[in-house]
């Protein structure tokens, strides 16, 4: 890839020779085209490795925060419509009221969310409005940890 050979002819005598020597020069076209191409690449993905807003974060000696000593409070929605506080079944309804009570007697304010894969996204936005109504306004939704996998008409 750059070094090649270059035929020499010498006269010696009224004969001529044809000798091979080594081509002392280098051909950098090559080279210079990889090197291009990995410039555009570098200069496309550089700005995609920027996350979010720069910022330099205070150091702390402080440990990590201790887990909640109560049981997280689960809000079920099942695939037959029901909702149910942990395993208690709750009309919808009554879902807001019996959640301030709940919320009194807690000390934190985080509630997780279970829904069926098949009950509507309506259904579920209501359940989290009642909840955050309800006094838990950090919800967390439960999700399988399988991943879910999209399948497409495409070929």
């Amino acid at each position: 890839m750059g070094a090649g050979v270059m035929k020499r002819e010498r006269a010696s005598g009224g004969r001529r020779r044809s000798r091979a020597q080594p081509m002392a020069e280098i051909n950098i076209t090559p080279f210079v085209d990889v090197m291009l191409v990995l410039l555009i690449i570098f200069m496309v993905a550089a700005p995609l490795m920027t996350v979010g807003v720069p910022v330099e974060l205070p150091k702390s000696a402080a440990g990590a925060l201790s887990s909640d000593q109560e049981e997280p409070l689960t809000v079920t929605m099942t695939g037959d419509g029901r909702v149910m506080i942990m395993t208690t079944d709750v009309a919808m309804e009554d879902l807001v009221s019996r959640l301030q009570a709940i919320g009194a007697e807690r000390a934190t304010t985080k509630v997780f969310l279970r829904a069926d894969g098949n009950v509507p996204y309506s259904d579920v936005m209501t359940v989290m409005g009642a909840l955050s109504a309800g006094g838990f306004p950090d919800i967390g939704l439960v999700t399988d940890a399988g991943g879910a996998r999209l399948t497409g008409s495409g070929n």
